[in-house]
């Protein structure tokens, strides 16, 4: 039996350099896995919970009083082949006469990524009709978040899930 002259004998230095090598290997790449989870999605819902979890009950009031309204609000979304989006939203009291005066926004939100909301100011173009439009709006899930303002006081809040196509 020849042995080769080249083959070198395993030896404890080979091993725990092998060793070493293969840890920093698996710790870079969990270093960075966790770098790109945490950067795409922070898990973060809202920026001050602790804020929001305060004002519960605030929250519970002013449902109850929009609640007391009767308003009747429906909104209409649009999406074009071109990415751009055509909001409008109707505001109606509960004597079924439109609501003016008022300062409506929307806000599309993505329910996974929440930098790609977008803030959509409405603006009255009829008798309780507000309408407004943003660019670049992708296809997919959207929470639609419509706002109305009088002054510094909300006056009605409306949360809904919608797929735009």
């Amino acid at each position: 039996m020849q042995t080769n002259d080249t083959d070198r004998p395993l030896t404890g230095r080979t091993v725990l350099f092998s060793i070493v090598a293969f840890f920093a290997v698996v710790i870079a790449v969990n270093v960075t896995m966790m770098t790109l989870a945490v950067s795409t999605l922070p898990g973060n819902d809202v920026d001050n919970p602790y804020g929001l979890g305060l004002a519960y009950n605030e929250e519970i009031s002013a449902a109850r009083e929009q609640a007391a309204r009767g308003w009747q609000v429906a909104a209409h979304v649009e999406r074009s082949a071109d990415g751009h989006g055509s909001i409008a939203v109707e505001a109606r009291d509960a004597n079924g006469a439109g609501v003016t005066g008022l300062v409506f926004t929307a806000r599309l939100a993505r329910p996974a990524d929440r930098r790609a909301d977008l803030s959509v100011p409405l603006v009255e173009r009829d008798l309780g009709v507000y309408r407004g439009t943003a660019a670049d709006v992708a296809a997919g899930q959207w929470e639609l978040i419509i706002e109305a303002d009088r002054g510094s006081e909300r006056l009605f809040l409306s949360r809904n899930r919608l797929t735009l196509r």
